[in-house]
Formats: C-alpha cells, structure tokens, sequence
C-alpha cells in the first residue's frame, strides 16, 4: 500500500480510530501491528509470511541473547545463526542472481540462471532487515539487562510481550518499506499506552504536508520528464537538455525520498511515536563527508555503527581507514541494487571520501558561514553527487557512459518546454535548501513573523498538492 493511494486515504483514518479507542498498551500496540501487516500484504499478501518469520527469528534471537545464564560461546552461536538469517535472507532475494553470475559454471547457469533471475523483490526488505541487524547486535552488547525499553529477564521482561514488541518494531508501517531506518534503542522506550491529547499537532501536519508536496509536486511531476534518461530515447535530446535532466533527476530524487521520510516521521507522530531525521538539506553539503552527514541519515549512522566501527573505524592507521571507507561505500552501493553500477557509485563516494580524508577537508565543520568559496564548494559538491546518481537511473554503466558522451558531443536547439517544466519543478527544491541555509537568521525573528510566514508557506504548498500533483507513481526507494 502506498501512502499516496486512496486505499491508504481510507486505511489510515480508520487506524487511527481503532489504535486510540483503546487506552492500554497492548491494545494500541496490537492494533498497528495487526494494520501494519495488513498495509505491507495489501498489494501482496504473499509477502506476509516472509515479514512474520523476520520477526518472529528476530524476537527469539534477542530473547536467547537477553537470557542469563548462557556461555559467551553459546550467544556467539545466536548471535551469527541471527545475522546468516538476517543476511542470507536479504542475500537470497536481492543478490542471488548477481551471486549466480559469478560462481555458476555456464553450463550450470544456463539452467538455473532464469529462474534466479526470476525470484521477486520483497518491498522493503532492506530496511526491515537492517533493523533485524541492528536489534541483536544491540541484544548481544546489553545481554541481560535488556534494551531500554525491551527488558531481559533480570529486567522483569515477559517473553509474550517481547515477541510482541519486537514484531511492532519491525513492522511498524510507517518506517516499513522505505525507513528510517530505525535501531532498536531508538524505538523501544516510546512503547506505551498513548493518548489524543499527546499528539503534537502541529509538528505532525506541517510535516505530512511538506512531505505529500515534495512526493506528489515536485517529484511526480519531474518523473515525467526524467523519464527521457532512457536508453535510447536520450540519444536524440540536445546537450542543454541532457544535463539539464541530470540535475532534475537528483532533484527528484531527493524530493521522492525525503517526501516518503517526512510522511513517515509525521505518520509515527500521529501515533505516537518519533521517528529518526533522515535528511537534513544535503544539497547544501560543501565536501562529500559532509553529504553523507546530511543525506539518509539513517543509513549512515547504520553504516558506521554497524559496519564501519565493528571493522575498526579510522583506529587501525591511514592506510587501514582507506580501506574501511572503501570497503564500507562499496556494500552501500550494493545495497541499492544488485547491479555493477550500484557498485562504482559507492566506490567512487568511497574514493571522494578517501580524498577528503587525505586532504583534511573532512574536519571542516557544517556550520561555518555562507562565504563565495562555501557557495562554490557546495556546487561542485552538488554536481559530483548529482553526476553520479545517473547510475541510479541507467544501472547499466556502458549507458551511463554513452549518456555522458552524448551530452558532451551532442548539439541541436534546446527543447524549451522540457527546460521550462525541469525550472518550475526544481525550483522548490531550491527554495527548500535555502530555507535551511538561512536558519541562523531565522532563529532572530520573533514567534508571530515565524508563524505568519510558516502558515503561509505550508498554506501554499496544501493548495499545490490540491491543484497541481503530477501523475501518482511508485517512491523511488520502494525498489531498493
């Protein structure tokens, strides 16, 4: 079910209703968990049973490493039978035939390579996954004491409860196919009984709409032309169009996603509970370090706390952190995809990074002043990321290649109406990063000019999702 359906226009509502006319937690907890599988099975059920076994290995793997009593070498055992589960299950579906390609002799592959080729890609299951991850190496860290919020057996835990809690988590719908990405020491300690009068009203509208107006204005209606990075369609388009379609594409990109991000902050408001900042106006980021600081938050901190750190972070020398940022890109290219593009997109932030490293540029703060070298900066740091989400849109590097050769070498007049849609459906993108830009100055204008102006813009953007939505599509991330 998408959040832009007019399924979920009816599903929500009713939720909503049944979660708060009851006041206890049990109640309210089963409620979402119960509308969560339902929202995750709408389109296709078959998916359900793959989530309930996720959650159902998950909550026994925490519980065995919640136990006292156990040798350090029998929760070591739990702890990798959760992780080959965890990893093998998102290895199956979205790498087996990448994997296939590689190891199968032909002979072999010429058999079996259709039908690996063929196994479909749970939606979500990346997410859900990481949150799998991130719950037993937080269970295997806490041992009996428990995760705040999710007490072990010295902390009074019922193994009842527990299950059921960790199913909420995991399948919490709105953070459930797209993220956060949230880990367990987040989510755990909101868990309780919630009443209407606890709902930060405000917070939550302004958020919903600001996310519905980048998915539905500004993203939709850019699909529409981005949808020309196709091959061969591009090789008749003129260079001002080419590059042009490029940075559109990173725009839309990133209004798709931080729109699903913010819906979904605003959702678990609803309800309750907070959900982690995924996106911090990244495109005013000046060094590819400080990108990642600011786009999909979530997975960057999932990466150094679960990845980078556990292989030794920069603690091991120059040379050894090099490789962790390389080896630590590379899978976080991999994650989006099982494709070869994916891959050199994450080595080559792996290799900016490096750079960045070698030269000290990733020590310069975020928050020194706007200056014509900042503003410089964050525009070659815009296009270098910009560039490179090609490969997001053209997985197969030998067209990407061909895209950028043609946008180099290509002439022929400009198509003005495609540049004219591109401009006006940018534009708010723009305005949006330059709202965060002038944050300091905001912080000095009294309450009621920062009121008037903030009813106004979210006025405006209500009547632009009434008005001017572009055809409903698919969230770009729902594929990864």
């Amino acid at each position: 079910m998408s959040f832009v359906s007019w399924p979920f226009a009816l599903f929500l509502p009713v939720v909503f209703a049944l979660h708060y006319l009851g006041r206890s937690q049990g109640w309210q907890v089963g409620v979402l968990t119960l509308s969560s599988f339902i929202f995750y099975g709408w389109s296709h059920p078959r998916l359900i049973p793959l989530l309930a076994i996720a959650c159902w290995v998950n909550s026994a793997a925490s519980w065995a490493l919640f136990r006292s009593g156990q040798t350090d070498r029998q929760r070591r055992q739990v702890l990798l039978w959760a992780l080959v589960f965890n990893l093998g299950t998102l290895g199956f579906f979205k790498y087996a035939a990448l994997i296939g390609r590689l190891v199968l002799p032909e002979a072999l592959w010429s058999l079996i390579g259709p039908w690996l080729s063929s196994i479909p890609l749970p939606v979500g299951i990346s997410f859900f996954t990481f949150q799998g991850i991130s719950l037993v190496v937080d269970a295997w860290h806490a041992g009996s004491k428990g995760i705040p919020g999710l007490p072990g057996e010295d902390g009074g835990g019922r193994v009842g409860r527990h299950y059921g809690n960790v199913t909420f988590f995991k399948a919490f719908f709105p953070q459930l196919v797209a993220g956060p990405i949230v880990k367990a020491g987040e989510f755990f300690h909101q868990i309780g009984p919630k009443r209407l009068t606890q709902i930060p009203w405000d917070a939550s509208v302004k958020t919903l709409i600001l996310g519905f107006f980048l998915k539905m204005v500004v993203a939709d209606n850019l699909k529409e032309v981005t949808a020309a990075i196709r091959y061969p369609e591009f090789l008749d388009l003129p260079s001002i169009n080419l590059a042009a379609l490029v940075y559109a594409f990173s725009f839309q990109l990133l209004a798709d996603f931080a729109g699903y991000s913010l819906i979904a902050i605003g959702l678990a408001r609803l309800f309750g509970y907070e959900l982690p900042a995924n996106f911090n106006h990244p495109y005013l980021s000046r060094s590819i370090t400080e990108f990642w600081r600011r786009w999909h938050m979530t997975l960057s901190s999932w990466l150094r706390e679960y990845l980078y750190i556990p292989l030794g972070g920069n603690r091991s020398g120059e040379w050894r952190t090099y490789q962790n940022l390389f080896l630590v890109m590379f899978l976080g290219g991999l994650w989006h995809g099982a494709a070869w593009s994916y891959a050199v997109w994450g080595t080559a932030h792996g290799v900016l990074l490096a750079l960045e490293r070698l030269t000290g540029r990733h020590r310069v703060s975020d928050s020194r002043p706007w200056s014509l070298l900042s503003i410089l900066q964050a525009f070659l740091c815009f296009t270098a990321v910009t560039f490179l989400w090609l490969l997001f849109q053209l997985p197969e590097f030998g067209q990407a290649v061909l895209y950028l050769r043609t946008l180099a070498t290509q002439g022929g007049p400009p198509q003005v109406q495609a540049l004219y849609v591109i401009a006006c459906f940018s534009l708010p993108v723009v305005l949006w990063h330059l709202w965060g830009a002038i944050e300091p100055w905001r912080r000095t204008w009294s309450r009621q000019t920062s009121d008037r102006v903030t009813v106004v813009l979210h006025g405006s953007m209500l009547f632009l999702i009434l008005t001017n939505s572009g055809p409903p599509g698919e969230f770009i991330y729902f594929q990864f």
